[in-house]
């Protein structure tokens, strides 16, 4: 029996894959809402659905490359003020939280910290260079400066 997947089955297929299957763990399939019968209808609506999909992706992709462009301009610096001892080091360090947070305050854009691919917390004062990935075939350059408080 040829059916849709509607869920991921380890061993047997991804979301939207169609493929052929014995009949009696194709009924398994179908009763339990991991896959739907592979008929003319279901098979246009799959389409739709990957059509939309790929849509929905180019947007994304985008989306993030206008938003590395501005990223990358020079003119979205983030300021970030901490204390620091007699020779630059600071006290603490800063974190992709921090300069997520201070991203959004001063510049009103949104960037998740798990997107930072900050190594190591920054431990001292000057300009840093923050990757961040923005979509999986676009990454950018934050600019972070650290100053005394």
């Amino acid at each position: 029996m040829k059916i849709i997947f509607t869920q991921d089955v380890r061993g047997k297929g991804k979301r939207g894959e169609v493929k052929e299957i014995p009949d009696g763990y194709a009924n398994f399939l179908i009763k339990s809402n991991k896959a739907k019968q592979a008929d003319a209808a279901a098979m246009s609506q799959l389409r739709g659905q990957k059509r939309a999909e790929a849509k929905k992706e180019a947007e994304e992709l985008a989306d993030a490359k206008v938003l590395k462009e501005k990223l990358e301009s020079g003119n979205y610096v983030v300021e970030i003020k901490a204390k620091a001892g007699t020779d630059g080091r600071l006290f603490g360090s800063i974190t992709s939280k921090q300069i997520a947070q201070a991203m959004e305050k001063q510049h009103g854009l949104k960037i998740d910290k798990r997107k930072m691919e900050l190594a190591t917390p920054i431990r001292a004062m000057g300009y840093a260079n923050v990757p961040v990935k923005l979509h999986n075939e676009v990454s950018a350059k934050i600019r972070v400066h650290i100053s005394e408080q």
